[in-house]
């Protein structure tokens, strides 16, 4: 069985920039470069990665960051928002839940819940470790 997921871009900075080989968001990130996840994305996702992930402040290499971003994009699958009437603290966060929203039984992996809509399909790094077998 597959498992699908919307990263939240945070997901993708913090599982790039940690220092702890075995944090949550690490392995999180590891489940998708390791293809053991499905991405779903749209080219708004796609391009928030990339402007997002070059920002000088995280010292990211370009070639690892596009090297990340053109391998969810190889092994992912685009898919188009289906609109929700749900309410965002920021609106720029619509799109992650609403491209999740497009496949069922997908996933918005995400270290800021907060942020989201509290459904079951929006759960933190070490809750995806959970569905995935991992913790």
């Amino acid at each position: 069985m597959s498992i699908f997921a919307v990263y939240d871009t945070n997901i993708l900075v913090s599982g790039l920039l940690s220092k702890r080989p075995d944090s949550a968001v690490v392995l999180t990130l590891e489940a998708l470069l390791n293809k053991e996840v499905i991405p779903l994305y749209n080219q708004e996702i796609l391009d928030e990665y990339k402007e997002v992930l070059h920002r000088d402040k995280f010292k990211l290499p370009k070639e690892l960051v596009d090297s990340v971003v053109g391998q969810i994009e190889k092994d992912g699958i685009a898919a188009d928002r289906v609109h929700s009437d749900e309410e965002f603290i920021d609106l720029d966060d619509a799109v992650f839940y609403e491209v999740a929203l497009s496949k069922e039984d997908t996933f918005l992996v995400t270290g800021n819940a907060k942020h989201f809509p509290k459904t079951p399909i929006v759960v933190s790094p070490a809750e995806f470790l959970k569905i995935l077998g991992k913790r």
